[in-house]
């Protein structure tokens, strides 16, 4: 087989051309990061199951009409996806109180917000990724006022239908974040979910427990990242519940 052309490397995924023009393969690693890649680990299986996690909730959002840049899932770390012009706005959607918006705002890490409340965070690591306005993004051409409500528009339908999934395993969708790009077809742009949905992306707790079953174990050194992921996604069915071998075990 040719050699495949890598487009890119993130902290967590490479990207590579797919093949057809309007496609790339997105691989997802092994690698954890946080801080902003202060801190790093490999953390084996951990791309397997986000590879496999994500798949399952990009499928289930294009079925309920709210549209992915997801085409399949090729291997067990490899996915095909739609080529996008990625948004550099991160859309945060916020329904418990924690992270930086507890530090930011005083609020007990905990406290369930009236509403659903969504953020947008310029997209640069020498910046550390800073919370905007949605006037900077307007100001600054990275998006229309048009684009923002319909970031804002898919953003809470994701929302709607995550905490229903996470509700039905037992588990709290305290907050999460997506990506946004733009897809054009002629002279028509449409705006899809892009990049990942996973718990790299997530703040998920049990429902029962409070237990974190998310990236913050590994940021805040809380246990075992891929036992955690291992066990969302066998509540999640995608991984079954025993397996007589070590490692990963995916259901197809």
């Amino acid at each position: 087989m040719p050699r495949r052309r890598m487009i890119y490397e993130g902290k967590a995924k490479i990207l590579y051309e797919g093949p057809d023009p309007d496609t790339i393969v997105q691989y997802f690693k092994d690698d954890a990061t946080a801080f902003n890649a202060a801190k790093k680990a490999v953390i084996d299986g951990k791309g397997v199951l986000n590879n496999r996690m994500s798949e399952h909730f990009m499928t289930g959002l294009n079925l309920i009409g709210v549209p992915t840049h997801f085409i399949k899932r090729l291997n067990m770390r490899e996915q095909l996806v739609r080529k996008v012009e990625v948004i550099p706005l991160e859309v945060v959607v916020r329904n418990i109180a924690a992270g930086s918006m507890s530090k930011r705002l005083g609020i007990e890490e905990g406290t369930n917000l009236p509403r659903p409340i969504i953020e947008f965070y310029y997209k640069d690591d020498n910046l550390n990724d800073p919370l905007v306005t949605e006037e900077h993004a307007i100001a600054f051409g990275w998006a229309s006022q048009q684009d923002l409500d319909e970031m804002i528009s898919l953003a809470l339908r994701v929302n709607d239908f995550m905490c229903g999934v996470m509700y039905g395993i037992g588990v709290k969708l305290v907050d999460f974040k997506i990506e946004i790009g733009r897809i054009f077809e002629g002279d028509f742009q449409r705006l899809v979910v892009a990049d990942e949905i996973s718990p790299d992306s997530c703040r998920l707790w049990d429902i029962e427990t409070g237990k974190k079953l998310d990236k913050d174990v590994f940021r805040q050194d809380l246990g075992d990242l891929a036992d955690v992921y291992a066990e969302l996604a066998t509540r999640l069915g995608v991984m079954p519940k025993k397996s007589s071998t070590t490692g990963p075990k995916l259901v197809d």
